[in-house]
């Protein structure tokens, strides 16, 4: 979990007076999860939080579902997905459920208004580009290979510096948050954790905007951006401290955990949310039993479905995928590696693969847009070479 962090000026207690050089009041906001249980941040505003200029009504975020009802495998490649829109308008989501939501993001725009998602938290993997996320409590620089942290409620702004974009969105009802077996009971990341808080990047300097004029911020609740215009900058914060922020973790600094056999998926975990997980798939060495076969074994999803997402390297036990693909491998049928890369595995020492894993306790719907990019031989690339199928 991120841990306490302040910045600007604050008063040395909560909820006492803290006058501004006019001799007005600074506008106290306390905002975190889970009522008054979870973690929380306290921000001192110049302007009331509250005080709206106007409401403009909203844009419903369209989600078709894709009426598939064959039990199958998915390769979805969005290698070739034209870039559009800009880092929240460009957003086309691929598959979700109640608990999380997987889709993609090449935007080709910059934003010209601000942006809160109301309804959950977010992880953006930066998968190509570089820019910097600009919020009201700070702004944080990010880079490829970094997962950018975004707890509700956090109004901020995309720039990108880099002509090209590529960006994998997750987006949670619930709280994103560092495994709990990782943790202590005071919330330190314990010595067999993969990474620890050095890993973190937190919000550095804190830029207070005291601008008037009309600013649009765009909150989405509901499956709707709602579109609210305030006469002041909505980075007129002085000061805050908690545990509720954006922070960034890159997946080049998770270190995986290697056995003498090959170790299950769990070893990768990165993140968890209610009834999902996040998972790292990074260079490592592989198993040192000297009988050991590195490469995954075939196993049943009884209970998840699971999503990869294909950064870069070698996938050593996939055939046929591209960066940028997803393979779905949904709960009841049996997945595992591709014919001959088992036995090709045997005697390598590592693995370059870097990937992302999104393992879900419900089942997943795909949308109409993760359609444009199915390839539905996908589940026939496991058959021995001259033994053709189809789906009928």
């Amino acid at each position: 979990m991120p841990h306490y962090h302040k910045l600007g000026k604050i008063p040395q207690k909560r909820h006492v007076q803290f006058k501004q050089p006019d001799g007005s009041l600074y506008k106290e906001q306390v905002i975190g999860t889970e009522g008054f249980s979870g973690i929380s941040s306290i921000l001192y505003h110049i302007n009331p939080p509250t005080k709206v200029k106007s409401i403009k009504g909203f844009t419903e975020i369209k989600r078709e579902v894709w009426e598939e009802k064959t039990l199958r495998h998915f390769h979805i490649r969005t290698l070739d997905a034209k870039p559009e829109g800009d880092p929240v308008s460009g957003r086309k989501v691929l598959m979700f459920n109640n608990d999380v939501s997987l889709g993609i993001c090449n935007p080709k725009d910059d934003m010209d208004y601000f942006y809160k998602n109301g309804e959950g938290d977010e992880i953006i993997f930066v998968h190509e580009g570089k820019g910097t996320l600009e919020t009201q409590y700070g702004s944080l620089p990010f880079h490829e290979g970094d997962y950018i942290v975004i707890p509700r409620g956090v109004i901020h702004k995309y720039t990108i510096n880099s002509g090209k974009s590529r960006l994998l969105v997750i987006e949670s009802p619930s709280p994103v948050e560092t495994p709990k077996r990782y943790r202590n009971t005071h919330g330190q990341l314990l010595e067999h954790s993969p990474y620890c808080e050095r890993d973190f990047r937190l919000p550095g300097v804190l830029v207070t905007k005291d601008e008037k004029g009309e600013f649009l911020v765009k909150i989405k609740k509901s499956n709707c951006l709602h579109d609210y215009v305030y006469d002041f900058h909505p980075f007129d914060v002085v000061g805050w401290d908690g545990y509720f922020y954006p922070w960034i973790f890159n997946i080049n600094d998770f270190m995986p955990i290697t056995g003498k056999i090959h170790q299950p998926p769990p070893v990768h975990q990165t993140f968890e949310g209610h009834n999902y997980v996040v998972c790292s798939f990074c260079p490592r060495l592989f198993d040192y039993h000297p009988e050991s076969i590195p490469a995954p074994y075939n196993h049943s999803n009884i209970d998840s479905d699971e999503v990869l997402y294909y950064v870069e390297g070698n996938f050593m036990s996939r055939k046929g995928v591209d960066i940028a693909s997803f393979t779905l491998h949904p709960g009841g049928i049996p997945h595992g590696p591709h014919p001959g890369t088992a036995e090709a595995s045997i005697g390598k020492k590592e693995t370059l693969e870097l990937a992302v894993m999104l393992d879900t306790f419900h089942p997943l719907k795909l949308t109409t847009y993760a359609k444009e990019f199915d390839k539905p031989d996908y589940p026939f690339t496991w058959n021995e070479e001259g033994h053709e199928a189809e789906i009928e």
